[in-house]
């Protein structure tokens, strides 16, 4: 019986890694569509490795209550000179939605690991801070990643630090600094 499907599209027996990459694959088939296929295959390398390491990451927060974006905030607030920063000035720092950093401040003030008060100036405006659990969970949590090297175990320092400044150039392009 012959089908339209590729031996490769078939799942893998190997527990979820596939016998071939399936970046280079899609690349392969997009050349015969598409033009730009080094930046698709670049793009969606980028994409692959971030959803590979925020996975990673997210398990080896879960034990402290934390996921990856949780964490951030956390970092975020523990390198202020106070300890905590106007709800706003966490959406614009981290690049979230008003709405998304909402939820992950209730989610950590439900946690006790910051706590949210008034802005003594501007009564508009609410502040999220650090507690003195927020920082010893973070401390542990940081322990953790550190250990397992960012999620990216496989990279030497100097690809990490070549990986930092290729980026640069579009996050620049983009307004991220």
């Amino acid at each position: 019986m012959s089908t339209d499907r590729d031996s490769r599209d078939e799942p893998s027996p190997h527990h979820g890694r596939l016998p071939f990459d399936p970046i280079d694959e899609a690349a392969r088939r997009w050349q015969q569509r598409y033009s730009e296929t080094a930046r698709m295959h670049a793009v969606t390398s980028l994409m692959r490795v971030h959803q590979l390491v925020l996975t990673e990451l997210d398990d080896l927060l879960r034990p402290f209550g934390l996921t990856f974006a949780r964490y951030e905030v956390l970092v975020l607030l523990s390198f202020t000179r106070r300890g905590e920063l106007p709800m706003g000035k966490i959406g614009e720092r981290l690049q979230v939605h008003a709405t998304s950093v909402t939820s992950l401040v209730k989610r950590l003030v439900d946690a006790g690991l910051i706590e949210r008060s008034p802005h003594p100036e501007d009564g508009r405006t609410v502040l999220a801070g650090i507690t003195a659990r927020g920082r010893s969970v973070l401390a542990e949590a940081t322990d953790a990643i550190t250990s397992a090297q960012f999620a990216l175990s496989t990279m030497s320092p100097d690809q990490c630090a070549e990986l930092s400044r290729m980026l640069r150039s579009p996050r620049a392009e983009a307004g991220d600094f």
